[in-house]
């Protein structure tokens, strides 16, 4: 476990709250069906908690652990440039819901903290959803503005598809 602080406050707002959005910062909420069925809540509960959805994404990811848990840290690389330095702040596998968030450290384009839950509804329908709340903390980020914020959108919702791609082989007929 590093000792390094989070860049922003508070801390694991987004476990109670995937809605939440904290004073000066943007938030994110995109919520993706995935598929019917407890084998596709399994497999997408797996994609999302050992990294296989980022790998997917074709994102770079280092991390201290094969599966999500608290205090791992993980580096996230896009197009081999931008690193983005995170650790996680918590973690969730229950029968019907598994996923975790992770907030940014020093070095991260953007400070806040960011949801990846996938929930299984009592009608057996499996969803994704994105959640996250954050701001520019690198000059790039700041004047990216609205730019960024569709970007982060677009992120989220390929998260979604790449993970329905992930389980489509096991949803139930």
């Amino acid at each position: 476990m590093s000792s390094a602080p989070f860049t922003y406050e508070p801390v694991g707002a987004t476990r109670d709250d995937l809605a939440v959005r904290p004073p000066g910062f943007h938030s994110l909420h995109v919520r993706t069906r995935i598929g019917e069925g407890e084998a596709v809540f399994r497999r997408a509960a797996e994609a999302v908690l050992g990294w296989e959805m980022h790998r997917a994404l074709g994102l770079g990811i280092d991390a201290g652990a094969e599966r999500a848990a608290p205090d791992v840290e993980v580096t996230v690389t896009l197009a081999g440039l931008i690193k983005a330095p995170c650790r996680v702040v918590w973690t969730t596998e229950e029968p019907r819901r598994a996923g975790w968030a992770y907030g940014t450290l020093a070095g991260h384009p953007e400070c806040g903290e960011e949801a990846f839950v996938v929930d299984r509804t009592g009608d057996g329908t499996v969803w994704l959803t994105v959640a996250a709340f954050s701001r520019g903390q690198k000059w790039y980020a700041r004047a990216g503005g609205p730019a960024n914020r569709a970007f982060q959108h677009a992120y989220a919702r390929r998260c979604g598809a790449v993970l329905r791609r992930l389980c489509a082989e096991h949803e139930e007929p």
